[in-house]
């Protein structure tokens, strides 16, 4: 990692309108498939921007979600918009976004939660993130639907007062987009 970065810890509220510009243009460099509601859901908490010479060259956020579990509702750091610039990854700027934010979770939450991409899975795990091994399901307008496509990617970073079956269900809280 170069000597030059800068990692900056902030809420949405927080931010200017240059820095959630560059956050933004950063994921959809990253990310072939972003869509507007996938930005979306990485406002309206605690972002992490890592700089280098002034550019972000990565990103991550972590919102409140409500996720079911056990017989009860959990209130959960879920993490959203995570991405590194192509030629950046494997040096250490994932974890200077994820660090900062693994300590909110960890002081603010129940636990953890996110949906990773297939190549991103090695990262997660390596930092203490375990792979949930139950079925999913969203919460929708029409009642509880299941989400199979969730199952194989979602990790939760347990709390020390959280109470987690990983084999159970869990069940995510409706939102436009990708449910998880």
């Amino acid at each position: 990692m170069a000597d030059r970065i800068d990692v900056r810890v902030a809420h949405t509220a927080e931010l200017d309108a240059a820095d959630l510009a560059d956050a933004r243009a950063l994921l959809y460099r990253v990310f072939d498939d972003m869509a507007e509601d996938d930005w979306e859901h990485s406002l309206g908490g605690v972002h992490a921007l890592v700089r280098e010479d002034g550019l972000v060259v990565a990103h991550a956020s972590v919102v409140q979600r409500r996720l079911l579990h056990g017989g009860r509702a959990w209130r959960v750091g879920y993490v959203e918009g995570v991405g590194v610039e192509a030629r950046l990854r494997g040096r250490g700027y994932g974890a200077a976004a994820m660090a900062p934010l693994e300590r909110v979770i960890a002081r603010a939450y129940d636990f953890g939660a996110l949906a990773s991409t297939d190549e991103a899975m090695a990262f997660y795990a390596s930092r203490g993130w375990q792979r949930w091994q139950g079925p999913t399901s969203a919460l929708t307008p029409a009642g509880i639907v299941r989400t199979e496509d969730a199952d194989d990617c979602l990790f939760v970073l347990p709390g020390s007062a959280a109470a987690l079956e990983r084999t159970g269900e869990l069940t995510c809280d409706w939102r436009d987009g990708d449910l998880w």
